[in-house]
């Protein structure tokens, strides 16, 4: 998949124009991208319009308009885009009470590195960079991750004929979800987008 490039990004005065529009049909792409894992985690599979509302919101949000920043952004983003063979899914813990969520990152210490993506009973590792501020003994509450498929799993995928699950085999935290069709028709979208 191509990774987005600047001439793709718009000011901030011409995004505001189309952004009811980009951001609405965005976020009905994301309902469609997101599985429950479950109780408190959810996973969202990235693409480039995933990615793409990102680093327009920040730059929305931040009233970014320097060029470098601008730069940096783009590149900070571009990671969650998966390269050819690959699935990229951002993991969110979602625990609304404070004091349980505390306790449970601390529990959960180490659940970067339980997930993987099972395609028809062969599970491929989901991993990614520690982020800025990493604390030893605690996870966070965000993870950007991604899944290397062999040839025959991405293939499977790309066609639909696949049974694919997330997977978390944490010793606290074991589970398994299965990705729905229509969360299958992305992932097989995703698989058939052109290299960058």
């Amino acid at each position: 998949m191509r990774p987005i490039q600047r001439n793709e990004i718009l000011p901030i005065g011409d995004y505001e124009a189309i952004r009811p529009r980009f951001r609405a049909r965005v976020i009905e792409e994301k309902k469609a991208r997101r599985v429950q894992v479950g109780e408190h985690l959810t996973a969202l599979f990235e693409n480039r319009d995933t990615v793409l509302l990102q680093i327009q919101e920040m730059l929305r949000t931040e009233r970014i308009t320097a060029e470098p920043a601008i730069a940096h952004e783009i590149a900070t983003y571009n990671d969650l885009i998966p390269a050819d063979g690959q699935l990229s899914l951002t993991v969110f813990v979602e625990i609304p009470d404070k004091p349980t969520r505390d306790r449970m990152l601390v529990e959960l210490a180490g659940l970067e590195d339980t997930f993987g993506v099972e395609v028809d009973g062969e599970v491929f590792p989901a991993s990614g960079k520690l982020p800025d501020g990493y604390t030893e003994g605690i996870t966070t509450t965000v993870h950007y991750l991604k899944a290397t498929l062999d040839a025959a799993a991405a293939a499977a995928v790309a066609a639909g004929k696949a049974r694919v699950f997330v997977v978390v085999n944490h010793p606290k935290l074991a589970l398994r979800a299965e990705l729905g069709r229509v969360t299958l028709a992305r992932l097989a979208e995703d698989l058939s987008a052109p290299a960058a």
